[in-house]
């Protein structure tokens, strides 16, 4: 009986730690795999729960080359939880200070939260994503004096996204995706600042290949020009545990939210966050900004928390 028990057991976690040195490997490959290793990738800590499970089976069957196993992958899973990208401060002295805020209101249902956010931060520039055609006239309505400067890709549903300035904005081409990703230049006392909307198709089974060439097109907006201070903000539905997602920050982007001490703080879904959840809503920055805070705000009606980043623009030393 007992040695049917151990058998079971040493089963059980041989299961276990294949299913998650699957996904590892495919981290430690750079890769994104296929379905379901994406999916997986976004959640990648807490594959820290199961690998300790198959530690504690390995040991109670006396599996001892489980055990070495398990202890592979564990450290693997260590090391990997580590931040991504790049840090350090700009060397230049501040030239202007902006607060930033990006957020999904889920086909315009977490319009009203979000009027309240903006009443209340007061942001100096909002990326809204899934902002369909009533999300769009609330928002142009309400903030018409303070966010005067706006531009929009106008569609029903996720497709729409709304990008509201304070900074006076001129035309840029934006990034062609499944749903809107509008792009402008503002004018923050009297330096260009590229500002561009992030929200690529979501890696669901099926639609893997679209959502990695679209993260690819956010890529090659980032690394297209490298000496205009640029700001790529939005619903990424990635996390630094995917490679499209770490191609992105390889062109010398950072991430706000790491820079302030949040790297790991989850952003979806809402309902679980922050006990449970991942962060694929990013504010992300070229060097020339420092960012002093980060905070990751509830909003009805949505299932994404907004994120609202307090960045410096430095002048290069």
């Amino acid at each position: 009986m007992r040695s049917t028990v151990r058998r079971i057991g040493g089963r059980c976690a041989g299961l276990l730690l294949a299913g998650v040195s699957v996904v590892v490997g495919c981290r430690a490959a750079d890769s994104d795999g296929v379905t379901p290793v994406p999916q997986f990738l976004a959640f990648l800590p807490w594959l820290l729960a199961p690998t300790g499970g198959a530690l504690l089976l390995a040991l109670l069957a006396r599996w001892w080359a489980g055990l070495v196993w398990g202890t592979a992958v564990l450290g693997l899973l260590a090391w990997y939880v580590e931040p991504y990208g790049r840090s350090g401060e700009p060397g230049g002295p501040v030239v202007a200070e902006l607060r930033v805020l990006t957020s999904n209101v889920k086909f315009g249902r977490g319009t009203g939260s979000l009027i309240a956010v903006i009443r209340r931060e007061r942001p100096d520039v909002v990326f809204v994503e899934e902002c369909e055609h009533g999300c769009r006239a609330a928002l142009e309505r309400t903030f018409g004096d303070t966010l005067r400067f706006r531009r929009a890709v106008a569609a029903e549903g996720s497709a729409g996204s709304l990008l509201l300035s304070r900074f006076r904005l001129r035309d840029a081409a934006g990034v062609r995706g499944t749903m809107g990703m509008p792009g402008a230049v503002a004018d923050v006392r009297g330096r260009p600042v590229r500002l561009q909307l992030a929200h690529p198709a979501p890696p669901l089974p099926g639609q893997v290949g679209v959502w990695r060439r679209e993260l690819g097109r956010l890529r090659d907006f980032a690394a297209a020009d490298r000496r205009t201070p640029t700001v790529l903000a939005g619903d990424f539905n990635a996390s630094q545990d995917h490679a499209a997602f770490r191609r992105v920050l390889d062109t010398g982007l950072r991430d706000a939210a790491r820079l302030a001490g949040h790297d790991r703080t989850p952003s979806w879904p809402a309902r679980t966050a922050p006990a449970f959840g991942v962060q694929i809503d990013h504010v992300l920055v070229s060097r020339d900004f420092s960012a002093n805070t980060a905070r990751f705000l509830d909003l009805a009606g949505t299932d994404h928390r907004a994120l609202l980043v307090d960045i410096a623009l430095h002048g290069r030393g």
